[in-house]
């Protein structure tokens, strides 16, 4: 299974996660945030690796413009509504999932390739 990268192309992170597995030719599936939002099946996916409290990213434009500061009553709902406030990139190998840019992790899933 190819690695799966959710993230905007203007997040320097994303950028820096995409570059290093085209550069070692290591399969990957990217989605942009801006034009498709994960599905919940995705979400729920990522959650069983990583809390989806720690998916938001409170410093995100989307985050601010909507004024979002209490939505810990449906996290869920919030980040399938407002994709933008997921935090990239995020990672997704299989059932292990990770947010950022980590080579540790990266080079350990290479080598399950």
């Amino acid at each position: 299974m190819a690695i799966q990268i959710f993230g905007t192309k203007k997040c320097r992170d994303t950028q820096k996660t995409l570059r290093y597995l085209s550069e070692r030719r290591i399969p990957f599936h990217f989605v942009d945030l801006n034009v498709k939002a994960m599905s919940k099946g995705e979400l729920m996916s990522i959650a069983k690796s990583v809390p989806m409290e720690e998916l938001i990213d409170r410093e995100s434009k989307e985050f601010r413009n909507r004024k979002l500061k209490y939505i810990g009553h449906n996290i869920e709902e919030a980040l399938l509504e407002f994709p933008l406030m997921i935090k990239t990139p995020v990672l997704r190998n299989g059932k292990e999932a990770c947010i950022g840019y980590h080579t540790d992790i990266l080079n350990r899933w290479i080598k399950d390739v």
